[in-house]
């Protein structure tokens, strides 16, 4: 299953159901539809007095309206989100002018535990649903935000989980216009799981996909590998050691316009999430039915995850990242997206890695700093449950 789709562009104008006498005057325009920069948001009175989530927050009265408008509403504030339908309203307008199709996403987050070295479920549930919008080349626009609520979490703690949220969709320049939350009894659930979904806008003339690595493209990352796969054992306390690294959680969406403006013939772009470059690698080798030849020696990785890889038995390029990108780009254009993404703050240690080959098709092969080869199949079985 894609991470996202790519749908047809609905008419930027479409008509207006009128009222059959006056079509100047559609039925619709009894009540006006919010605009993303209007004034006049609805005043909210909702505030949260208890400690911690309990089953009357998920009961649809006025606890679960308090829950909303504290602290959602209190942190997305904006028109569309605080006019409190059971839908987001926004004029075509705001999609048509960045493109001719729609992307649409959705994942979900269970990652364990909630908060880790450099970014918690938060930060995780808004750039993880914006990365994959920015693969297709999409920007990334507006985001629903589903959430399930274990009875007995702590309203602190899901203030700070929102609070990231909030400054992770400000970081992408992006709106949160909608939502759902839901409330399990204790032992249901685990503390808090988070659904968000996406639309972004595929700009003219972008056309993206894993079938699209041709012989010669050269294979490019923009940074250190298995950052977030490492932070999140340090964050388990499954090491015993001290270690510096922390989570690679980013917002990728500007990067990867940055990396379009240099070259609008990107073939492949995916971000390297759960399985790693190596499953990555693997997708576009088999979708677009090439060979993809990595040096061992131009991977980009910290000591720090090599030392943990070599003590857990692990392969860095399985490691889970939250911020890092695989782009398969024409090898004439190779040096000025690499240029590209080194001038971006999500792409200064971007590499290239390696290259399309014709054969052996639908194949990765490693070089190896000892002069070898060995295949890089892709990842069976799971290395770390519950990472993102």
């Amino acid at each position: 299953m894609n991470d996202r789709a790519t749908l047809p562009h609905p008419h930027p104008n479409p008509p207006l159901e009128g009222d059959g006498e006056n079509p100047s005057h559609p039925v619709g325009a009894r009540r006006a539809v919010p605009s993303l920069e209007g004034e006049g948001m609805r005043r909210r009175t909702g505030k949260v007095r208890d400690t911690s989530i309990n089953l009357a927050h998920g009961s649809g009265g006025k606890a679960m309206r308090d829950l909303i408008e504290d602290v959602f509403l209190g942190a997305f504030d904006n028109p569309v989100l605080a006019a409190m339908e059971d839908q987001a309203v926004f004029p075509l307008a705001e999609l048509a002018q960045h493109g001719d199709r729609l992307a649409f996403t959705t994942d979900t987050f269970v990652v364990d535990p909630l908060f880790f070295p450099g970014g918690d479920i938060g930060t995780l549930a808004v750039a993880g649903t914006v990365n994959d919008l920015a693969m297709s080349g999409a920007k990334p626009l507006f985001l629903s935000c589903g959430v399930v609520l274990e009875e007995g979490l702590s309203v602190d703690i899901l203030r700070r989980v929102v609070a990231s949220m909030k400054r992770m969709a400000e970081q992408a320049g992006v709106t949160i216009v909608t939502g759902d939350t839901k409330v399990v009894e204790r032992g249901a659930a685990d503390k808090i799981f988070i659904n968000t979904a996406g639309i972004g806008i595929v700009p003219h003339g972008v056309a993206i996909s894993a079938k699209n690595a041709r012989p010669g493209d050269a294979v490019i990352v923009n940074g250190y590998l298995g950052d977030h796969g490492t932070a999140i054992l340090i964050a388990r306390n499954q090491l015993g050691v001290e270690c510096a690294v922390v989570s690679d959680c980013q917002p990728l969406g500007s990067l990867v316009a940055a990396m379009l403006a240099a070259c609008p013939d990107i073939h492949c772009l995916r971000d390297a999430t759960r399985g790693g470059v190596a499953t990555v690698l693997n997708e576009f080798a088999e979708s677009s039915n090439v060979a993809i030849r990595i040096q061992e020696s131009a991977l980009p990785l910290r000591e720090e995850v090599k030392g943990t890889c070599e003590i857990l038995g692990l392969d860095p390029l399985y490691l889970a990242n939250e911020g890092k990108l695989v782009a398969i780009v024409p090898q004439a254009q190779a040096e000025r997206v690499l240029a590209a993404m080194r001038a971006h703050p999500a792409g200064t240690h971007a590499a290239i890695i390696g290259e399309v080959t014709e054969a052996p098709a639908g194949v990765v092969v490693m070089h190896t700093g000892f002069g070898g080869q060995r295949i890089v199949d892709m990842l069976v079985g799971e290395q770390l449950p519950r990472i993102c």
